[in-house]
Parts: structure tokens; C-alpha cells; sequence
């Protein structure tokens, strides 16, 4: 019987599987490790992408701001490059360090509490540092400017008259095309109603679905991608630092300098590593999002549903392994049930978008169009209202699957991996 592992909250778990399928194991393109990070940060910074050096950029009485993720994306180990970051700044460029500010990009997120920002920046840093979460209701925030689209741009104040630099990781977005990049602006720093305004653009704007111009690695054409950059843009003094993942989620890659070009370059990066060719749609596919904080949520787990559905057959069956020990993440997600079960989920979302809304949104569109199983801690009965079987017992689930004669792709992290029928 063939049995698989697989990451699943902080630990792992295994399913044995029937022997008679046809089952073939996906993985990226596990690029080896970056083994010495400080090294290759200064490399990235000292012959950035299209802009200057950043000992040239940066200049000694700056003031400085340094934007980083929240929790929700510490996959991106950015304790591990945030340390040599700040040192660099000081001893290479000048930077006092009362003159810069870590500015924690939670969108919509609420900020976490000093543990958390501790672990976010490291100890060390954090002792020398002053850094803050960034409040999208905040009465504080600043207007830039309102893009082609119409998005009042609205950010934190922390990103005017500062200089600043953006530490984020390119990987693909269901929504955005890539995150990272000019989505440390928007909607990392961002107004909720800059955020609203911006997401929005993820529904189709005449039918009751979801926009086919947006989807992962779609960058051309997407409307909430441009309207991001023009968002950045809008920040006068602007310099990224991007990271990318290998498969096995360890850091790989780093670039460094136009907040844009330099960010394009991890984006192929981070498509070259993720996409795992295929020769055909599976009937099956059983994965797991690589285990926490991956899958802390079904707001943050169903990303990988968005990754592999590429390589499965209209109506095939998902496994999705999410712990999910948030339940859905933010409250109003399940909240949605209530407009789902009415019947008016699409126009109560029109009427009143936001983001946990779209994912709920979304997910219930993927379970429209296959067969999804979880084993999860997430309350099974509000999944059920969304189409998707919930289990708690590994042999249970197993027990459900037909799988006689069909070909099952079995992808032990889905977070890094996009399969491409070629």
C-alpha cells in the first residue's frame, strides 16, 4: 500500500493509499539554498536592479522606513535577512538607527503583539529598532493620489517624506498575479477603503464571478496588479528587496533595487521554480500546503488550491491537508454562509467587498468545480455549506477516495508547486 507524507500544521501526517492508481509525486525545481545569507543580501544591494547602489541611495541622516511582511507570511524566514538588512544599513550607509522605522505591512490583518514582532525582526533588532504595526483604520494615514482606476491611494505615514525600503517575496497570487513587490504599498500600508477599492477589481464587472483577468502568475492585463503599481509609484522614494523560495522553502534567491524591475526578476524566478511540467490533467490530486503558518487558515491555506487546481480534470478530487488552526482567519470569513445560503453571496460582496469575502467567494467556486476533501480542524459544517467534506481522521478520508485506475498526482507542498500540462 503506498504511503505518503506530508507537512500538516506543526507536525506531519501520513495516508496509505490503494495500490491500484496510477500515482505520480510533484515537485519544484528545488534550487539549492542560499547558504550564506549576508553575502548574498550585499550582493543583491550593491549591484541592484536598475537604481543605485543602496549605500548610494541611502545617505547618513535619513530618515528611514523599513517595511516588512506580518506573520501571515513569515514562510519568507525575513528574520533570517532582516538582521544583516539593518546591519547593513548602519555600517554601509550611514543610517542611524533612531532614524529608522520597521513598519509591519498588515493590510487588513490586525498587528501582533510584541512576541510576535520580536519573532517577525529578531530580538536583537527589535531592542534597537522602534517597529510598528501599520492600522488600515487608522486616523493618521496619508493621501497620495487617486489612480487611472479610481483607488484612493491612502497609506501609512511612515511611507511620506521618508525614504523607504520594501522587504517582501515574489510568489504567485490568485488575485495579484505575484505578491510582494508594490503589494508592501498596496495593499501592505494601505487604507482599508484603498484596499476595498483595489480588491474589488477581483470580480468579474458585468457577471457573477470572479474576473478572468486576475490569476496566479497573470500579471498582463490585470487589473488589480496595475492598479497596485500605480499605487506604488506613487511613493516618491522607493526601494525593494525581494526574496524568493525555493521548493523546499528555504531562501534562494534575492534581488534588490527598482521597486518594479527588480521585483519582475523574482517573479520569473519564483515561475521557474514553481512550475513542475505535466503531460496531462490528473483525474486526482492530494496535497498539502507545506504545513504552518501555510496553513494556519483557510484564508491562507486555500492559496494552494489556487496553485494546483492547474493540474486537475473539471470535477476531479482535491485532498487539501490544512490544519487550519485559525478556523477560516479572519472572523467574517465563514460569515459569508449567511449571504451564501440566501443565495445573494456575489451581490452582498459587490455591495460590500472585502477580502476574507473573496476568498470565501473564491473557495466556494472552486468547490463548485471539484470534489474537495480536507483533513482539517475547520468546523466541517460551514464547509459543508461551501461544498468541501471536512475530516478530521486520516483512514477516514482515505476510506472515501475512489481512486481505481485513475491517475492521482500527489503534491507534498502545494504552496511551491504550479503544474503545467506542456
Amino acid at each position: 500500500m503506498p504511503r505518503f507524507d506530508f507537512a500538516y500544521g506543526s507536525g506531519r501526517v501520513q495516508l496509505d493509499l490503494p495500490e491500484n492508481a496510477r500515482y505520480q509525486e510533484l515537485h519544484g525545481h528545488n534550487e539549492p539554498p542560499i547558504e550564506d545569507i549576508p553575502a548574498a543580501l550585499r550582493a543583491a544591494l550593491e549591484a541592484p536592479i536598475h537604481e543605485k547602489p543602496l549605500r548610494s541611495w541611502l545617505q547618513p541622516g535619513d530618515a528611514v522606513t523599513l517595511i516588512i511582511s506580518d506573520m501571515s507570511r513569515f514562510w519568507m524566514r525575513q528574520d533570517l535577512v532582516i538582521p544583516a538588512l539593518v546591519e547593513y544599513m548602519e555600517k554601509e550607509c550611514g543610517i542611524r538607527m533612531e532614524d529608522l522605522v520597521i513598519l509591519v505591512a498588515n493590510g487588513t490583518h490586525l498587528g501582533g503583539d510584541e512576541a510576535e514582532l520580536r519573532t517577525l525582526v529578531t530580538d536583537a533588532v527589535y531592542d534597537r529598532v522602534k517597529v510598528v504595526n501599520h492600522d488600515c483604520l487608522a486616523d493618521d494615514l496619508v493621501y497620495l493620489g487617486t489612480t487611472s482606476r479610481g483607488t484612493q491611494v491612502v497609506v501609512n505615514p511612515l511611507a511620506v517624506g521618508r525614504k523607504v525600503v520594501a522587504l517582501g517575496a515574489a510568489t504567485q497570487h490568485v488575485m495579484a498575479g505575484f505578491g510582494g513587490g508594490r503589494k508592501s504599498i498596496l495593499p501592505g500600508i494601505a487604507s482599508m477603503k484603498t484596499i476595498q477599492q483595489n480588491h474589488a477589481h477581483s470580480l468579474d464587472p458585468n457577471e457573477p464571478h470572479s474576473n478572468p483577468a486576475i490569476g496566479n502568475a497573470v500579471l498582463e492585463g490585470n487589473p488589480l496588479h496595475e492598479d497596485m503599481c500605480e499605487a506604488a509609484a506613487m511613493v516618491e522614494q522607493l526601494y525593494v528587496v525581494n526574496l524568493v523560495m525555493n521548493a523546499g522553502m528555504k531562501l534562494a534567491r534575492i534581488t534588490a533595487g527598482h521597486w518594479l524591475d527588480s521585483w519582475l526578476e523574482a517573479c520569473k524566478a519564483a515561475d521557474a521554480m514553481y512550475q513542475t511540467p505535466i503531460p496531462e490533467k490528473a483525474d486526482v490530486i492530494i496535497t498539502s500546503c507545506g504545513g504552518y503558518p501555510k496553513d494556519m487558515s483557510l484564508y491562507q491555506g486555500t492559496k494552494t488550491i489556487d496553485n494546483v487546481e492547474f493540474g486537475l480534470k473539471k470535477g476531479g478530487t482535491l485532498v487539501l491537508l490544512a490544519e487550519c488552526r485559525d478556523g477560516g482567519g479572519p472572523a467574517e470569513y465563514f460569515d459569508w454562509v449567511d449571504s451564501l445560503c440566501a443565495g445573494t453571496l456575489d451581490a452582498d460582496l459587490r455591495k460590500n467587498f472585502t477580502i476574507p469575502g473573496y476568498i470565501f467567494y473564491l473557495n466556494c467556486e472552486q468547490a463548485a468545480r471539484y470534489n474537495i476533501l480536507m483533513l482539517t480542524t475547520a468546523p466541517a459544517e460551514p464547509l459543508a455549506r461551501m461544498g468541501i467534506k471536512a475530516f478530521t481522521d486520516p483512514a477516514e478520508l482515505c476510506r472515501q477516495l475512489k481512486l481505481d485506475g485513475k491517475l492521482v498526482y500527489v503534491i507534498p507542498n502545494g504552496s511551491t508547486v504550479i503544474p503545467a500540462v506542456k
